[in-house]
């Protein structure tokens, strides 16, 4: 019974955190328009809802990327720092996580899965004449999903690859302001700052100390460390 317990519970973080994964690469195969891009993406993350505020509270995602690599770092109570690290020509990403058990980095092959169970729900519609955003021309899209009681306006740089950030299929370029449907409602997002410059290559390595393994072995691992180093059989 203690066993089942443990495994339902590192399930749902192990889903969530999978999600986070899915989110960030769900438009990969999708070709991607605009320049190239080297740098910062800073965006601010908020609920819709303000009651829902003080239970999430506002946070920030970090989006570094080489045009080869992205780096996207953000935090949250329940799962603490989340880094992902992808590959954009390989098609492949590190989740690096700093648990109990030890650093591991959760290795996930993008071309190998199935995403047709994740694609997202929207449909879009292009608006005429843009709106100054960050000092720039930012396009208007109008953004429709089963959830939203009516559609939504986004923002997005045409000029600018949306591969760095791709949240959505079929994007037309970087999104810079933005909203996705979760089971927690309607969060926000919007970029506050770009940055253009060379990151250090160090930033999209995965560090030595943090162990290399798949998902499975990420849980195995983890029910094991619950468990004081015993994997108990179920009763």
């Amino acid at each position: 019974m203690r066993q089942s317990l443990i495994k339902a519970t590192l399930l749902n973080k192990a889903v969530l955190l999978f999600g986070l994964i899915m989110l960030l690469n769900i438009g990969d195969s999708i070709a991607q328009k605009g320049k190239s891009f080297t740098g910062l993406l800073e965006y601010k993350i908020s609920s819709r809802d303000t009651a829902l505020r003080n239970i999430l509270p506002d946070n920030s995602m970090y989006i570094y990327t080489n045009d080869t690599i992205t780096r996207m770092e953000n935090f949250t109570d329940q799962l603490g720092m989340q880094v992902t690290i992808k590959h954009m020509e390989k098609n492949k990403s590190y989740l690096l996580l700093n648990t109990v058990a030890g650093k591991f980095a959760i290795q996930t092959d993008l071309s190998a899965q199935d995403t047709s169970k994740y694609k997202n729900k929207y449909t879009f519609r292009k608006k005429l004449f843009k709106r100054k955003f960050l000092g720039m021309k930012a396009n208007r899209i109008m953004a429709s999903h089963p959830d939203l009681e009516e559609p939504i306006e986004f923002l997005y740089f045409k000029k600018i690859s949306g591969k760095y950030n791709s949240t959505f299929e079929d994007f037309p370029g970087l999104p810079v302001r933005y909203s996705v449907v979760t089971a927690d409602g309607v969060i926000d997002y919007e970029l506050v700052k770009i940055n253009p410059y060379t990151p250090n290559r160090d930033l999209f390595g995965v560090p030595s100390d943090f162990e290399r393994v798949t998902f499975d072995e990420f849980l195995s691992r983890m029910i094991e460390s619950k468990n004081g180093g015993e994997i108990i059989p179920d009763e």
